[in-house]
């Protein structure tokens, strides 16, 4: 059991592992970003110009249960035991899967310029040399030294 404890240890505190938690937390509080911009900015916008705001109760009834009156919206007909063909919903993930790809990749691409330049000025700056090894400064005070009494 210490065995396994000391190889979980060495497993999680790996710099891979902890990158990869970041990376999960924060996709997970950029998908968030992602996808109330699609559903309060995107799809008012595509509803404006086509017409229908809400693309959540697009759908198309496959098997209509016996004797239904209700309202024939998306909820109601699938609680009813409607079979109901709901496209509406799978467009806006597409839509906010579209979305949360084109704004990671500028997000990357950003990131890769900034870092490219980055490295460009510190390759190019002068690298600053080695300090002098402690007994090469005793030798130049001792040089010093005698050529200030031999004068």
């Amino acid at each position: 059991m210490k065995n396994f404890m000391k190889e979980f240890q060495a497993f999680i505190s790996k710099g891979n592992v902890m990158d990869l938690a970041v990376a999960v937390i924060i996709g997970a509080a950029f998908s968030a970003i992602v996808s109330s911009m699609v559903k309060d900015i995107i799809n008012p916008l595509v509803g404006f110009i086509v017409g229908r705001p809400d693309f959540t109760e697009l759908f198309l009834v496959l098997k209509m249960p016996v004797d239904y009156t209700g309202p024939m919206t998306y909820a109601a007909l699938t609680k009813a035991g409607a079979t109901v063909l709901g496209y509406g919903s799978f467009l806006t993930a597409v839509v906010q899967f579209v979305m949360l790809a084109f704004v990671i990749f500028w997000l990357v691409k950003i990131v890769k310029n900034v870092r490219t330049k980055f490295e460009k000025e510190e390759a190019a700056a002068p690298a600053k040399p080695a300090p002098t090894p402690e007994d090469i400064v005793l030798l130049r005070e001792i040089r010093d030294l005698l050529n200030k009494e031999a004068k």
